[in-house]
């Protein structure tokens, strides 16, 4: 390359120099206009900024109508829009928040005469959630319901999450929001937790990866995030006062690494702090997790508010660095200022939380002005959601290549509720107020075939019936938030199934699975497992349709593993569609009709059976007796009414999670994580390390070519198996992953991949130090974690003490881990 002349050298050195002066003169300046806002407010105001201003909850008059005084009287603030306040100013205010943006979450309060604005915050996960009818308006307010994170996390394409994540951020800014209240990156510890579908994966490299790439995406519109629950919140049991009795090892190396990877990467501008304890101290008033963690470990620059209710003490969690309270009551405000007039919380500390919350405002758009237009690009949204929903399914099964459907098949059988009445998304918080959402049914219609009308107006009547039953879900969020309960799965006797058979060319079964905040899944007949009817379907539809020479193509549309083990060789066909947002119907299809080739690669392993995992024995947790004052207080929201039951939960598999336990410990299992299918075929070659001794970092190559005769997408999938030493290993972990370009049949692409000692390290509880033991390493490339298709090895000379951090969150109690 040629030498810079000195013209130009100058000029770019010129150019950095003012880039960066403009820089810093630009947060000196903030700085400043932080510092007066702070030295211009009373108590009172900092008060009513760090708490939330409640939740407004209106609910239909013939609701209310009925309702004794005395029990209106006992209601929470913001119950039908009452604030209970004594303050008329505070009420005039609160009152007018709350018209800002109907249906959000929450909202901080605003002083105008000190530039200090509101931040409203919102749902959720999946996409913006708020009311789409607004009042004395007959404009929608309708938001895209994309898929849910488990199926982002199968697609492993961070760019495409990416571009989720900036479609979601323009609904935040253009409908009028700051702060949108995901991404949740929770670890799936167990198959039943009620809320893994809002979360990524098993790993936490591939959720960590992915919570960036979302954060980032949000945060290209200059709105904000909120990454939840931190942290481990892993079930929904009791979790308003469930205690995790986690190893620190386990603490680093699972379940904060995800939000480590998010922190570092994408620096949200917030993090919500989980419901329960972690070690015995309650996430939101841990200063270990919120100050010495977060912000002395990791150099998080943001605030932390709470979950919604969430801790107990006031001055715990101010003191914490849990900045904000919601969403916060008028008794929690006076509460606060009382606290600090009477010297139990220093007023420096509610400075200091005050300063990080006005620090996030200065980046808002309601602080810079922006002009809301209540117009987001919904169809170019539709159009993302729909790829991002494609590229997430997981072909599990594919004999005889009955995928893709060929050409000359019409005619289409349609069995399964959810074959009409999809499930686009979980409950609760999670949900989506959505225009639209394309069944299965319509998506076949949209794809030039033709459903089975008969049978479509079968499974109609009786999903009319069954509606007309105000079925209840049994999780009292699911229903107070309006969330979609499946209606039961029909029978379908051996005549029907021989009937359509004759007059169909193919047959598809939808079965469908729902859960959402508040509660578990179990592990039981309906849920896990497969019920009577569901199995009475597979068997006679498969028997029937196979005597004809017809294939039969299952279909899954759950938020969560459920048990295939025992079935799954009746279909010719398994694809799994998760929950797959409001372009379900045409995303499968796309599928079925091999318009698109499946991609996905599952996220999260499926046992054989729920015994087989290693969290069975103690999911989801146990009542325990507390000795001296028990913690017994409501859920401080007020709306969901839930009483504080003393309850933990022991993590004793320790790191061996998902894979890493099945994987080490012999385990089969129906499908391995990063398992799915594709309608081509690709080879692995030439895997090469730019060194077999390691040193700063390790560089890998690995040419991928397409064999098959289909154009299509591989995910490249990077292990390592470290020597035996002190600190016991999981049989292989993943280290790094890539997602090939689109390749035509005969096709290749070189992937490239850099490993740093950190990607590989463990965490020494013994100094609190991450470390790399010095030995032989064993590199593979694979397709998923048991479809290894190339070794090699480097070694690393002598042990490598890589990072010390703070010792935090030390267990109170002994933990029997499992050991290897």
């Amino acid at each position: 390359m040629k030498h810079l002349n000195l013209k130009t050298a100058t000029f770019i050195f010129v150019c950095i120099f003012s880039f960066s002066l403009f820089t810093a003169c630009k947060k000196e300046k903030e700085v400043s206009e932080v510092q007066k806002m702070l030295k211009s407010m009373t108590l009172e105001q900092k008060a009513q900024l760090v708490i939330g201003t409640g939740m407004l909850i209106e609910l239909p008059e013939e609701m209310t109508k009925f309702m004794p005084d005395s029990i209106l009287a006992k209601m929470p603030s913001g119950f039908n829009g009452i604030v209970k306040s004594k303050d008329t100013n505070y009420i005039k205010m609160v009152e007018k928040l709350w018209t800002y943006l109907p249906g959000t979450a929450g909202v901080t309060a605003e002083f105008s005469s000190l530039n200090i604005t509101s931040q409203v915050l919102t749902d959720g996960p999946a996409g913006l959630r708020i009311k789409p009818i607004h009042k004395n308006t007959n404009q929608t307010f309708y938001c895209t319901a994309f898929p849910i994170a488990t199926v982002l996390a199968s697609t492993w394409d961070t760019q495409l999450v990416y571009s989720v994540g900036k479609a979601m951020g323009e609904e935040v800014k253009e409908y009028g929001s700051d702060i949108l209240l995901a991404p949740a990156l929770n670890i799936q510890r167990d198959p039943l937790c009620g809320r893994n579908f809002e979360y990524y994966s098993e790993d936490p490299l591939l959720t960590g990866k992915m919570a960036a790439a979302m954060v980032n995406g949000v945060q290209s519109n200059e709105v904000g995030t909120s990454i939840k629950h931190f942290a481990a919140n892993n079930s929904e049991t009791n979790r308003l006062s469930v205690n995790t009795i986690v190893s620190e090892r386990a603490l680093r190396e699972i379940y904060l690494k995800g939000f480590e990877i998010a922190v570092k990467e994408a620096q949200p501008w917030t993090v919500m702090s989980s419901y329960n304890k972690i070690n015995g101290t309650y996430a939101s008033e841990s200063e270990d997790l919120l100050t010495k963690i977060l912000r002395d470990d990791w150099g998080f620059e943001g605030y932390v508010m709470t979950d919604w209710g969430g801790g107990s003490d006031l001055v715990a969690q101010m003191n914490a660095g849990n900045d904000m309270i919601q969403p916060g009551t008028p008794q929690q405000v006076e509460q606060l200022i009382e606290l600090v007039k009477s010297g139990k919380l220093d007023e420096n500390i509610l400075d200091r939380n005050v300063e990080r919350i006005l620090n996030i405002m200065l980046k808002t758009p309601r602080f810079n002005n922006h002009s809301i237009s209540n117009k987001p690009n919904l169809e170019a949204h539709a159009s993302i959601t729909r790829k991002a929903a494609t590229d997430g399914m997981v072909l599990l099964k594919n004999d005889n290549k009955a995928l893709p459907i060929l050409k000359d098949v019409k005619n289409v059988a349609t069995f399964g509720v959810t074959s009409l009445d999809i499930i686009a998304g979980g409950t609760g918080s999670g949900d989506v107020n959505e225009a639209y959402t394309i069944s299965l049914f319509d998506g076949l219609i949209n794809g030039g075939l033709t459903p089975d009308s008969e049978l479509a107006e079968i499974y109609t009547k009786h999903i009319a019936t069954e509606r007309a039953k105000n079925l209840k879900s049994g999780n009292f969020l699911t229903d107070f938030m309006g969330g979609t309960v499946p209606v039961a799965e029909m029978s379908v006797s051996k005549e029907i199934a021989a009937k359509m058979a004759n007059k169909n060319d193919i047959a598809l079964i939808t079965i469908g699975r729902n859960s959402g905040e508040g509660g578990d899944r179990k592990a039981e007949s309906g849920d896990f497992y497969l019920n009577e009817n569901e199995k009475e379907i597979i068997q006679n539809v498969s028997e029937a349709f196979h005597k004809n020479g017809k294939k039969v193509i299952v279909i899954l549309n759950i938020g969560g593993v459920i048990e295939t083990a025992s079935w799954n060789s009746l279909p010719d066909a398994i694809l799994c569609a998760w929950q797959p947002g409001q372009e379900a119907g045409n995303s499968i299809v796309d599928i079925l009709k091999g318009d698109v080739n499946p991609s996905g690669k599952l996220a999260v392993s499926f046992p054989m059976s729920y015994d087989d995992t290693p969290t069975a024995k103690n999911f989801p947790g146990q009542e325990v007796k507390l000795v001296g004052e028990e913690d017994d207080k409501p859920d401080q929201s007020g709306f969901s009414f839930m009483k504080r039951v003393p309850w933990e939960i022991v993590y004793e598999e320790g790191i061996y999670v998902g894979y890493r336990y099945y994987n080490t410990f012999g385990v089969p299992v129906a499908y391995e994580f990063g398992y799915g299918l594709s309608y081509s075929t690709f080879e692995f070659s030439n895997l090469h390390l730019n060194s077999n001794k390691f040193e700063d970092n390790l560089q890998i190559y690995v040419d991928v070519k397409n064999t098959g005769h289909i154009a299509g997408r591989e995910v490249v999938q990077i292990y390592i198996s470290a020597p035996q030493g002190q600190l016991g290993k999981p049989e292989e972990e993943l280290v790094a992953f890539a997602k090939t370009k689109s390749l035509q049949p005969g096709e290749s692409e070189r992937i490239t991949f850099k490993i740093a000692a950190m990607d590989f390290a463990s965490f020494n509880e013994k100094n609190s130090s991450w470390v790399v033991e010095s030995g032989e390493y064993i590199l593979k490339v694979g397709a998923s974690s048991k479809d290894i298709r190339d070794k090699n090895t480097f070694t690393v000379s002598e042990d490598l003490n890589l990072e010390t951090v703070s010792k935090a969150l030390i267990p109170q109690q002994k933990i029997n881990e499992l050991k290897k």
